[in-house]
């Protein structure tokens, strides 16, 4: 099957890109939270199946997307309905399969990149960063790149050190990128679209653990031409205490902390960061000089990760409008260890955003500083 999409390339036929049917509509306002049910996975295999439909160009790879329909089932019934050159079964070599795939997007396709784990990712991570992430940059914009990169991200249950890595710092820091890491199936449906659509690479970092939850969706976002802007976060919940920012599975996380919160008195600004690169900061500093206090979380290391860049924002553009130092919750600074016991303490967890809110809403500023 590999040998057919190299042919293809090399005689031409894919040579030139197709028009879109349907235009790119992007949804700028937060959507109503009634209506449909909707699970993470299906909301993912909605727009690859929506995307490649309106697209010729769009074509899924990876181990297993085919016919088994996706490790996680994300791929299901679409090699039935789009045939063998449009979901590709691709060897177990990362580096291969996704170095044709930039190969694919240099010539006008548009390459949805699976990969099993992202952890397996860095087999691949010289074509994400070397072959695809600078090319547009360093051909003076002659060639884009538009492919996306998507696949489970960070911890999922029992999986040890080697399945459990967040990579939301690891690529957020790479000019040339853009970094997407959904919650809802609002955010997986209307990110993963507005991805497809990109002309720059993207990678779009999923959580194993949500693909099963369901979460409402309105008549507008099952719309076809549904897409979120990339770069814009979402309040989830407004409060006038602290602000909590998260991503990916701790958004729920945070919004439960919020719950227990209000009932001891505390209002809880939760931000669903959706968008890692580009970051939102001015939501994020809207937020702070409201409430006057931060916290972040996230399940990767905390040196150098997402908080710590979210910190660095704050302090330069908000500093004199916080009440409290800044709180980061993050991972344990060790390997996710495979002990049930040990990998919970290695986790942020509910109760700690609650403890980090008790702390920057009542912590007092000693006398001797404010001399």
């Amino acid at each position: 099957m590999m040998g057919i999409v190299r042919q293809k390339l090399v005689s031409g036929s894919f040579s030139q890109p197709l028009q879109r049917i349907k235009p790119a509509v992007l949804a700028v306002r937060s959507y109503s939270t009634s209506g449909t049910q909707m699970t993470v996975r299906d909301a993912l295999n909605s727009a690859l199946d929506e995307e490649m439909a309106s697209d010729p160009n769009v074509f899924l790879m990876g181990e297993e997307v085919g016919e088994y329909q996706g490790a996680y089932k994300i791929t299901k019934k679409l090699l039935d309905k789009y045939g063998p050159l449009r979901v590709i079964d691709t060897p177990i070599t990362e580096a291969g399969f996704t170095g044709i795939g930039v190969g694919a997007a240099y010539h006008g396709l548009r390459p949805v990149v699976e990969f099993m784990t992202f952890n397996f990712a860095m087999q691949a991570i010289d074509h994400i960063i070397n072959s695809a992430a600078k090319t547009c940059y360093m051909s003076a914009g002659q060639i884009t790149v538009p492919i996306v990169f998507r696949g489970p991200n960070g911890a999922a249950a029992g999986v040890g050190a080697q399945h459990s890595q967040c990579y939301a710092p690891w690529y957020g820091s790479c000019p040339g990128l853009k970094v997407l890491s959904p919650y809802t199936a609002e955010d997986a449906r209307g990110l993963l679209k507005a991805a497809i659509r990109d002309p720059d690479p993207v990678v779009f970092l999923e959580n194993e653990l949500l693909y099963g939850e369901s979460f409402p969706v309105s008549d507008e976002v099952l719309d076809p031409n549904f897409c979120l802007p990339i770069g814009k976060a979402k309040i989830e919940r407004e409060g006038k205490d602290v602000t909590i920012t998260a991503f990916s599975k701790m958004v729920g996380f945070a919004l439960k902390a919020a719950e227990i919160l209000r009932e001891e008195g505390i209002s809880a600004e939760v931000i669903n960061l959706r968008s890692i690169r580009p970051l939102d900061r001015a939501t994020i500093n809207d937020s702070v000089r409201k409430t006057n206090r931060l916290i972040t979380v996230e399940e990767g290391f905390p040196q150098h990760g997402v908080g710590a860049e979210i910190c660095a924002s704050v302090v330069e553009d908000s500093f004199e409008y916080l009440d409290a130092p800044i709180e980061r919750i993050a991972g344990a600074d060790v390997p996710m260890p495979y002990a049930p016991n040990l990998e919970k303490l290695s986790l942020p967890q509910i109760e700690d955003i609650v403890r980090a809110a008790k702390r920057v809403c009542y912590r007092e500023v000693p006398m001797a500083a404010v001399a």
